[in-house]
């Protein structure tokens, strides 16, 4: 798949942006020549269904379906159950108004069900013509390489992707357990750490419904990394959100992080990093900070 730097995430649509921001965002995305959205088909409960829907709508009224990769989700309504799977993929076409998912995520895989039943499940939905590539999210490390194993082993179709939780100030957990599992793509979330990358909240203020979550990184390790991404923002002309992304995608295997704005000028402040090389003396530089 070829994708833009940078995927949109999808997860604030129908939340704190309404249809109409949504789609001023979308416009925005695509006109800086993006091509690459992530949803879920639970994003935003209590109201599942409505980022698809409102994602669904917008690709209709603009007619460019065909232009993009649509990537969406299912397990964290339901589980990842062969009969689970079947249901979700065909609400999640209804609302996305598409004929096939692009990409189509194990959302979270709580250990309730066989491996092979999942995957096999999966391989079917590729079979059916209703997905052209499957992938993993919150999948262990253990039962994703027993997902692969399998896969191989019995012609299924194989996770080409992964979307891990990855940023400057949440590390270990992928570099650990993850980073050794070679051979997917990946498109980390939470890639500027719920905003708090964006630097907005670095004196404890900010009053989003996120805000919260973004204050928990504000200790002294957070406080480095801030510095660092400022110094470095400062080197590039951009803003420290866009370094982020920078920082993840020169990551190995890291082909697209995941951001999302509810407003095409937050969007502005992140689209540098789809493009932005950091040298290696800057990517060190992070590195460090965040150690």
């Amino acid at each position: 798949m070829e994708v833009y730097g940078l995927c949109l995430g999808g997860n604030v649509f129908g939340w704190t942006a309404d249809k109409e921001a949504s789609f001023a965002v979308l416009d925005a995305y695509v006109e800086a020549g993006g091509n690459f959205i992530d949803t879920a088909d639970t994003y935003m409960r209590p109201n599942m269904g409505t980022s698809e829907r409102i994602i669904g709508e917008w690709m209709a009224s603009r007619g460019n379906r065909d232009q993009l990769v649509i990537a969406t989700k299912v397990g964290s309504d339901g589980g990842l159950s062969a009969a689970n799977i079947a249901v979700h993929v065909d609400g999640s076409l209804e609302r996305l108004q598409t004929d096939r998912i692009d990409l189509y995520y194990a959302h979270k895989d709580d250990g309730s069900v066989p491996v092979e039943e999942t995957v096999r499940a999966f391989d079917q939905t590729v079979r059916d013509g209703k997905v052209l590539q499957v992938a993993a999210s919150n999948v262990p490390p253990e039962r994703l390489r027993e997902s692969l194993e399998l896969q191989s082993e019995h012609g299924l179709a194989p996770y080409t992707w992964l979307q891990p939780h990855y940023n400057l100030v949440e590390r270990e957990g992928y570099e650990r357990d993850y980073a050794p599992i070679t051979g997917l793509s990946v498109a980390p979330y939470y890639a500027l750490a719920s905003g708090f990358l964006t630097g907005k909240y670095r004196n404890g203020s900010g009053d989003s419904p996120r805000a919260d979550t973004a204050r928990k990184y504000l200790d002294e390790r957070g406080r480095r990394v801030l510095d660092a991404l400022d110094e470095v923002a400062s080197a590039h002309d951009v803003r420290p959100a866009a370094v982020a992304i920078a920082w993840l995608r020169a990551k190995p295997n890291v082909v697209s992080p995941i951001a999302s704005a509810r407003s095409p000028e937050q969007l502005a402040e992140v689209l540098p990093g789809a493009t932005l090389e950091l040298t290696d003396d800057h990517v060190a530089r992070l590195d460090e900070a965040s150690a």
